[in-house]
């Protein structure tokens, strides 16, 4: 199963009408994540949290960066990564190597 069909499932999404969409919120945390580990190649340990960061992205589309928001007895606050997803990420950074100058 792609990555587009798995999450698909998760979002309960059974057609092809925002595979486009989709796949860009893929490819787009993808980089993101590969930005965040100093890595080329996208780890498939981390397949599952690019899922999990690509659902939280599309949820919310529309609410980016709202850190509080209160209507109708419903109350919504973005921060941060939350842990379960933050874990991995940082267990799998590379170290970042810079060159030494000439003298």
């Amino acid at each position: 199963m792609t990555q587009i069909e798995k999450l698909k499932l998760m979002l309960d999404i059974t057609n092809n009408s925002q595979d486009g969409k989709l796949q860009l919120l893929l490819d787009d945390v993808a980089s993101d994540i590969l930005t965040w580990t100093n890595r080329k190649i996208l780890p498939v340990a981390l397949e599952s949290t690019q899922r999990q960061l690509a659902i939280i992205r599309f949820n919310m589309q529309g609410v980016e960066g709202q850190t509080s928001h209160n209507e109708g007895g419903v109350s919504r606050s973005f921060d941060d990564l939350p842990p379960s997803i933050k874990q991995p990420i940082i267990q799998h950074r590379l170290a970042k190597v810079v060159g030494m100058g000439a003298t």
